[in-house]
C-alpha cells in the first residue's frame, strides 16, 4: 500500500514538472494543461478543477511580485476585472453548494464548461495576433469598445469569474484576450502582468470556494507543486531558445481536440 502511494506521489510530482515545463516554455496557463491531465489520471472533475485552482493561485503568485517590481501591472484594469470576476466566482460556488446535492450532480456542468473553455483557449492561442490587429484597426474614440470598455471590462470579468470557477481554465489565455481586445495599445508585457495580477485573486477565491465544497486534494496539490515550481523556471529559460511559432499552434490544436471531446462527448 505504501509503495503504491509512493509511486502515485512520484507520478504526480513528474506530472507537475511536465506541466510546469510546458507553462514556462509556451506561456500557456497551467489550468488548460493540468486539469485535463488530472482527469486522465482518473480524478473526478470536481477534484481536478478545485485542486488546479489552488495550484494556479500559488504558482502564479510569484509572478505578481516580479511584474510589480517591473511596474508592468495596470492595477486599475485589475480592479475593473476583479469587481466582476470575484463576486461572480463567489456566487457560482454558492449556487453549486445550495442547488446541488453533491459533486456528482454537477459534474456535467463542470465537464461541459471545461470543454468550452479549452476550445476558447485554443482559438485565442491560434488567433491572438490577429485579434490584437483587428482591435487596433478599429480603435477610435467613437467606437463602441472604446466608449463602453470600462463596463465591458467588468462584464467580461463576470463571465471570466463564472467560467474559471467551473473549469479552472481561462484566467490566463482568455483573460489576456479580453485585455488585448479592449486595450489594444497596452504593451504585451503589461497584458501579461495585468492578467497574472488578476488571475491570482480570482483563482484563489474560486479555489477557496472549492475547498469549502470538499473539491481539493491537498496531497495531490503538494505533489504537483513540488514538481512544477522548479520546472517553470527551467521552462522559462528554455522558452527563449524554442520557436514559439511551432509550439503554441501545436499546443492549441491539442487543446482544441480535448475541448471538443469534453464539450460534446
Amino acid at each position: 500500500m505504501d509503495t503504491l502511494f509512493e509511486l502515485h506521489t512520484i507520478m504526480y510530482i513528474l506530472a507537475g514538472a511536465g506541466v510546469g515545463l510546458a507553462v514556462g516554455i509556451t506561456g500557456v496557463g497551467g489550468g488548460s494543461l493540468m486539469t485535463p491531465l488530472l482527469l486522465l489520471f482518473g480524478f473526478p472533475t470536481n477534484i481536478a478543477i478545485g485542486t488546479d485552482l489552488i495550484y494556479a493561485a500559488i504558482t502564479k503568485g510569484g509572478g505578481v511580485f516580479s511584474h510589480q517590481r517591473q511596474s508592468t501591472i495596470q492595477w486599475d484594469l485589475v480592479f475593473r476585472l476583479a469587481r466582476g470576476s470575484i463576486p461572480a466566482s463567489i456566487i457560482t460556488v454558492t449556487i453549486l453548494n445550495l442547488y446541488f446535492d453533491d459533486p456528482e450532480s454537477y459534474q456535467h456542468v463542470l465537464v461541459t464548461t471545461l470543454g468550452v473553455m479549452l476550445m476558447l483557449t485554443s482559438v485565442v492561442l491560434l488567433f491572438k495576433n490577429r485579434l490584437q490587429t483587428l482591435s487596433k484597426s478599429s480603435l477610435n474614440g467613437d467606437s463602441f469598445l472604446i466608449k463602453h470598455r470600462n463596463s465591458l471590462t467588468t462584464f467580461m470579468g463576470v463571465l471570466l469569474g463564472i467560467c474559471v470557477t467551473l473549469s479552472s481554465v481561462g484566467a490566463g489565455a482568455f483573460g489576456a484576450a479580453i485585455l488585448l481586445v479592449l486595450y489594444p495599445n497596452l504593451s504585451p508585457i503589461k497584458v501579461i502582468g495585468t492578467d497574472i495580477a488578476h488571475a491570482v485573486p480570482l483563482t484563489l477565491i474560486a479555489g477557496l470556494g472549492h475547498i469549502s465544497l470538499g473539491n481539493v486534494n491537498f496531497i495531490l496539490l503538494i505533489s504537483l507543486l513540488i514538481g512544477s515550481l522548479p520546472a517553470i523556471h527551467i521552462g522559462t529559460m528554455l522558452g527563449k531558445r524554442v520557436p514559439d511559432k511551432i509550439l503554441q499552434p501545436t499546443l492549441a490544436s491539442i487543446l482544441l481536440i480535448i475541448g471538443v471531446k469534453y464539450a460534446f462527448f
